[in-house]
């Protein structure tokens, strides 16, 4: 062959190799970015599940952990993640005496009204103050599981009138029901102000021993939904009801209404006396579901309307958290269908159980505007104080709508508040309304109110008006105040029932000059007023402090057969323990100082 020919025959092969090489390296990297392309997702998806599955394990493992650790605590063998040795058991009753829990959750979703304490007002310009009376308890038993539990109570939960009603109070009692109640008053200097005086107001209700109750037609409206489902819910309800039951006779008649998603009637109207029946009834109930507090209200108006008793006791029970979710829900639809009902001569009496959820502002509210009273039941104790020692004045009303109003002399007194009783106050035309809904004092019921006044000499908190004209007092110059009081009979059941009207005067010479000459009853309510003072952040308590305020409590514990008073001592000691910015709200301008390397830094 031709050596160029042969030349030029090896040149195109080799083109056409080198060609063939390249077209085929192109394509594998075709290939191999296309296989890129879809096989990237695949591997995330690949890897995430991965991470997923490990994410799980791991997730189960610190469950599995948490529970070990649970057990562990439960049984004595860890604390605060160190595994110790088990402890030996301490008797509860040394327990309760020394120790103090300090919660380390605060509330989940319970409900409290707010509002604020009643201001200072110049008698020369507001002379006169008008409120409902108020003998709920509810409040007080509140704070005392929330001080138990080792947390400090949210201000709203403070309210200090039913504080001081929780106590009994010597108060001597009327003679006759043609006179529902007995008024005293005293004063005294106030103990956190030496400078002010305090007026105490007491009321006593006429005594009725329990065999002189009329019949009682009572239906138990119970929560059986599923927040009701722990030990201090409807465990403690059912024990509750129980103890109500055996105070009942032949005469009596119990219904028994449940509601969860839906009311039902568990036990038709039944004699008192067939305590086995009714405690058979209640020991059925189980919880589960929501809560539709609306219809459970209506049928147990059905049912208390249904067994109506002429001239005796009609009142509907309800027992609950007050956390009603489903049916009617709204504040005030409640609250009015309540309010409609009690005009046909059936009351409201509410009682609340557990933590959480608890639903204060809606089982106070019901029970006002149903004419009732409203008790907190923390523990079988206090359901005992309720529904056994107190089911007279629990269950038996002697006045209704009452209501008081004391007229300040403007010559003899600057300055004055009342001391709780915020959600209480009425207007100064209502009292000579009729129309106006009040309170109601259950039969040996007592209640108190103080205020907190500071005389025309003292220096008092609200300048003076320049130009303020000087009233002549003539004759009453004497008088400090009038107090006046209105109250209905409570068979008395129609909208144009008159109310009957009671004064008193209140004169110079009943100011004691130091609180050694007052009564138990004077000191020892100035020390539970105190006490709720300091709990809603002690805007008047000045300072008065823990130490102060034990040492009152102690001079009046008196002859405490049911050991309430002294109770009361030691949530003061508690409230006193869990309180750790008291001292920096007694003294506010010591908590701005720092001290850093030897220097005081003021940080205004």
């Amino acid at each position: 062959m031709n050596p160029t020919r042969a030349l030029i025959w090896t040149s195109l092969l080799y083109c056409t190799l080198f060609a063939a090489c390249t077209t085929d390296h192109s394509s594998k990297n075709q290939i191999s970015e296309n296989e890129t392309t879809i096989t990237t997702p695949l591997r995330n998806q690949v890897s995430e599940q991965a991470h997923k599955k490990d994410a799980i394990k791991a997730k189960q493992t610190r469950i599995g952990e948490a529970k070990e650790e649970r057990h562990m605590e439960a049984d004595g063998y860890l604390s605060k993640g160190r595994i110790v040795a088990k402890p030996q058991a301490v008797p509860a009753s040394v327990m309760q005496q020394t120790m103090v829990r300090f919660a380390s959750e605060p509330l989940d979703r319970e409900n409290y009204a707010h509002y604020d304490n009643n201001p200072v007002k110049l008698a020369s310009e507001a002379p006169v103050s008008t409120f409902s009376i108020d003998v709920d308890s509810g409040a007080y038993a509140n704070v005392r599981r929330m001080l138990n539990e080792g947390r400090l109570p949210p201000q709203d939960a403070v309210r200090i009138e039913e504080m001081l009603n929780y106590f009994s109070y010597d108060y001597q009692a009327p003679s006759s029901r043609k006179q529902p109640f007995r008024v005293t008053a005293e004063m005294a200097p106030a103990p956190w102000n030496s400078d002010n005086r305090l007026l105490h107001i007491g009321i006593k209700g006429y005594e009725m021993d329990r065999s002189q109750l009329p019949a009682s037609n009572l239906v138990f409206l119970v929560d059986v939904s599923g927040s009701m489902q722990s030990d201090d819910k409807l465990g403690l309800l059912k024990s509750s009801l129980k103890m109500l039951t055996h105070q009942l006779s032949a005469k009596d008649r119990i219904s028994l209404v449940v509601y969860a998603g839906a009311s039902g009637v568990v036990l038709e109207p039944t004699a008192g006396n067939r305590h086995a029946t009714i405690a058979a009834a209640l020991d059925q109930l189980q919880a589960g579901g929501s809560t539709n507090g609306g219809a459970g209200i209506r049928l147990a108006y059905a049912m208390a309307e249904q067994a109506f008793i002429q001239g005796g006791i009609n009142r509907i029970i309800l027992a609950t958290d007050g956390d009603f979710n489903v049916g009617t829900v709204n504040f005030e639809a409640l609250t009015d269908l309540v309010e409609a009902k009690r005009k046909t001569g059936i009351s409201l009496t509410t009682l609340g159980f557990g933590s959480g959820n608890y639903n204060d502002q809606l089982m106070e509210q019901l029970a006002d505007k149903g004419n009732g009273n409203y008790a907190y039941i923390d523990t079988i104790n206090e359901a005992r104080k309720v529904l056994v020692d107190e089911i007279g004045s629990t269950l038996m009303t002697i006045a209704k709508d009452v209501k008081i109003q004391i007229e300040f002399n403007p010559a003899v007194v600057k300055e004055y508040r009342l001391i709780g009783y915020e959600n209480r106050m009425l207007k100064r035309e209502d009292f000579n309304n009729d129309k106006i809904d009040a309170g109601e004092i259950g039969a040996g019921h007592t209640v108190t109110a103080l205020y907190e006044i500071t005389l025309a000499d003292g220096k008092g908190l609200i300048d003076p008006l320049r130009y303020a004209s000087e009233k002549s007092t003539g004759s009453n110059s004497d008088e400090i105040a009038m107090l006046r009081l209105r109250y209905k009979q409570p068979e008395d059941q129609t909208s144009s029932d008159k109310s009957s009207l009671i004064e008193y005067p209140l004169h110079k010479k009943m100011i004691k000059a130091s609180l050694a000459n007052t009564t138990e009853n004077f000191i020892f309510s100035a020390a539970v007023a105190a006490f709720g003072d300091l709990l809603r952040g002690g805007e008047y308590a000045g300072d008065f402090g823990y130490g102060d305020l034990l040492k009152l409590a102690a001079k009046a514990r008196g002859n405490d057969v049911n050991g309430y008073r002294g109770e009361f001592i030691q949530l003061v000691k508690t409230a006193e323990a869990l309180d750790t910015n008291y001292a920096a709200r007694r003294h506010p301008e010591q908590s701005r100082r720092i001290r850093a390397a030897g220097e005081e830094l003021v940080i205004e």
